[in-house]
């Protein structure tokens, strides 16, 4: 029987002195490894480092290790800050803040640092990442360069798995993996919480996450759950979940994209709220390219619902006050689906950034309205 050989892992290259180095290269965005590198230390200044970066050129750090999280501050300070103009159409403006977030990210992203074996950060004063960096991106055999924000986005995870989130309608802790969007936003969730149950046999919930929408199903009485995601580090985290929630013998958690086989009388998602483009593994929960999750569950649904069974569509409407986009369009995917609209519970928006009246799409923020469309097939 013959095998496929696996890709090569990316490589960086650089010299120094006289002398030609290589390394695995990692991007937890998976952006290319920079064709320019220099190697660099303490003496560099945020100007000059701010300059390397806006030509392209990456930086290896060779320094301190705290040094280098405080250039990659004062970097950012240096980078220009978000501003709408006068007149300006929501649209257009959030199309520039993104293109603006994405080109922050590339610039900081220049700014790399080496890793060994251990996995250890090699330089000094650098502290212990080998179980966040594991947990991230798995062992480290040999030399290794990374974006040291990758590094410190490793180690913020890591807290948030340690740490866990408390989500009352569980009455528990949910514990978030590296790449796994965090439940922090409670009303969706009360949402599903409250909505009376069309069955308590079976359910599926699609692109499940962490687990927490099916932990709330069964913790509820639905008696078999079968949770379906794209992403093996998501399926992971939801059985980690589950089985602290000693849930994992009612929920079975898979792989797969989108619906598992068979029909079944509840059949709930939660995807990306926003349509674009996702540059990072967190924006996989935030944006759907060209609304393909949210068509794929209304295209599908109808074919995997049984005899009056309900889907449940967990959705904002931020992306209409944003106009990417309208009401209409999304009522008429909802019939091309064949399905229609049976009730719909609605809920405010809880979370801190729209309260900000400093937030530059503070009027749209203001104004979203979290839902759960109660969908069924057309008779």
């Amino acid at each position: 029987m013959s095998h496929e050989p696996l890709p090569a892992a990316p490589t960086l290259s650089w010299t120094q002195g006289d002398t030609g180095h290589t390394a695995v290269w990692f991007s937890a965005s998976g952006a290319p490894a920079p064709k320019k590198v220099q190697v660099v230390d303490d003496s560099l200044t945020a100007d000059d480092a701010h300059r390397l970066a806006a030509h392209g050129t990456a930086m290896l750090w060779q320094g301190d290790y705290h040094n280098a999280r405080q250039l990659l501050s004062a970097m950012a300070r240096r980078l220009p800050i978000f501003s709408r103009h006068d007149g300006e159409h929501v649209a257009k403006a959030f199309y520039r803040y993104r293109q603006g977030r994405t080109q922050r990210a590339r610039m900081l992203g220049l700014l790399l640092v080496p890793l060994e074996a251990g996995p250890t950060v090699a330089l000094r004063r650098a502290p212990d990442v080998a179980d966040a960096w594991r947990a991230a991106a798995g062992d480290v055999v040999g030399p290794v360069v990374a974006p040291l924000q990758d590094v410190l986005g490793a180690v913020g995870a890591y807290e948030w798995r340690r740490n866990g989130v408390f989500v009352q309608e569980l009455d528990a802790v949910i514990y978030p993996h590296y790449g796994t969007f965090a439940p922090i936003r409670s009303e969706y969730l009360g949402l599903v919480a409250q909505a009376p149950l069309p069955s308590q046999e079976l359910a599926f919930d699609i692109g499940t996450g962490t687990g927490v929408l099916a932990a709330i199903v069964a913790q509820r009485g639905v008696k078999r759950v079968v949770a379906t995601d794209s992403e093996p580090r998501a399926i992971a985290c939801a059985q980690d979940n589950l089985e602290r929630l000693r849930l994992a013998d009612v929920v079975e958690a898979t792989e797969g994209d989108m619906f598992p086989d068979g029909r079944a009388p509840l059949v709930l998602c939660n995807p990306p709220w926003l349509p674009g483009t996702a540059n990072t593994l967190l924006d996989n929960a935030v944006y759907d390219p060209k609304s393909r999750m949210l068509k794929a569950f209304l295209n599908g649904l109808a074919g995997h619902l049984m005899p009056g069974g309900e889907g449940w569509l967990v959705i904002s409407d931020l992306a209409e006050y944003l106009g990417l986009r309208s009401r209409e369009e999304l009522l008429e995917w909802i019939d091309k689906g064949g399905l229609e609209v049976l009730g719909k519970l609605d809920t405010p928006p809880k979370h801190p950034r729209s309260m900000d009246r400093s937030d530059p799409f503070f009027a749209a923020r203001s104004k979203e309205t979290t839902s759960l469309w109660r969908l069924g097939a057309k008779a």
